[in-house]
């Protein structure tokens, strides 16, 4: 760089200025480039000199030492296959009492809740209508059957016509089919169980006028007793009629059964076959709607009883268990459980 000052006087002569830079002022920038080499080296040192806090070997040392194991000596044995479904206590038949004529109720002879045999009197209608049509049928079919026997002896004699004769005999027909019904119906005055069984409800009161085909109560039979459960569709193959079956009520109370109905169509909303399971119940101590449990023995399959504990699951979401091979190594093997009980699987 030159500069030419101009001073107040003549100018005499002019000079060249020379810069010259501070050695000093170079050494920042060395001492921050040997910094940031510094700071390059140990960041790498990471990638190639191991962190050894003990001053051990180095990757040759990676290496992990074995890991001890407990195993125990698993054997197979024969193990027997249940199928499992709830279920709910229903009664074999379930009938509405109903009555047959219309009629003021005379007697109720049968309290609700009473144990009755087949073709008892529950209660009675008044029959005072119903006689008095008996005895005017009855005096009605009494005047055709002299009005068949005169025409009959008429034409014997010649003179009465055939058609007399028949005549008469339609009208001594309908008369005899009057007492009939007249007499049946003082019959059906009589509101009878419909079978052996509970009378389980009963909604009538002497004085009180029913008409005819009123429901007045509900009978139940529970000897036996019929489980409903619903089987699924995978498991429909290995359920059969006449399979035996364990059913235990949710009182505690446990009974054998037998398969006595699987169904062949399943339900449009769950895919499941209706299936009845036949309970003894000669006592009456299970009540009709118990809650319950079933369980039908399907066969039998080889297996290990482990505890839950030693299940696990491979990286792919397998189901499965650990083992030593010969070479003591450990092997996953995948399971399939057949059983669970509360001491294992």
């Amino acid at each position: 760089m030159i500069v030419s000052p101009v001073p107040s006087a003549n100018i005499h002569k002019s000079e060249t200025l020379t810069f010259r830079d501070d050695a000093g002022a170079s050494r920042s920038t060395w001492i921050a480039t040997a910094l940031a080499i510094a700071m390059s080296g140990w960041m790498a040192s990471g990638y190639v000199i191991p962190s050894g806090g003990d001053g051990g070997p180095g990757p040759a040392s990676t290496r992990s030492d074995p890991v001890s194991v407990a195993v125990e000596i698993s054997r197979a044995e024969p193990v027997r296959l249940l199928f499992k479904a709830e279920g709910q206590a229903q009664p074999d038949r379930d009938t509405p009492v109903r009555t047959e004529m219309a009629g003021t109720v005379a007697r109720v002879l049968i309290s609700e809740g009473a144990e009755i045999a087949d073709g008892d009197v529950i209660a009675q209608l008044s029959d005072t209508r119903a006689r008095a049509d008996l005895d005017r049928a009855l005096e009605e079919r009494a005047r055709a059957q002299r009005e068949f026997d005169n025409a009959t002896t008429l034409r014997e004699r010649g003179v009465a016509t055939a058609d007399r004769v028949s005549e008469a005999r339609a009208t001594l027909a309908s008369a005899k089919a009057a007492v009939t019904n007249a007499r049946e119906a003082i019959e059906s005055l009589d509101i009878k169980a419909p079978f052996a069984g509970r009378l389980e409800t009963l909604s009538l009161d002497a004085g009180e006028f029913v008409q005819a085909g009123a429901e007045v109560g509900r009978i139940i039979d529970t000897h036996p007793l019929t489980v409903a459960i619903e089987v699924p569709q995978q498991e429909l193959g290995r359920i059969r009629r006449g399979q035996a079956a364990t059913v235990t009520f949710i009182t505690g109370d446990s009974r054998e059964g037998e398969v006595s109905f699987v169904g062949t169509s399943a339900s449009p909303e769950t895919r499941t076959f209706l299936t009845k399971i036949r309970v003894q119940n000669a006592d009456g101590s299970i009540p009709a709607g118990m809650s319950a449990e079933i369980r039908i023995p399907v066969g039998t399959v080889d297996a290990h009883r482990v505890t839950p504990s030693t299940i696990s699951l491979n990286p792919g979401g397998q189901l499965g268990i650990k083992a030593v091979t010969e070479d003591d190594t450990v092997a996953f093997h995948p399971i399939e459980i057949v059983r669970a009980e509360t001491d294992g699987l």
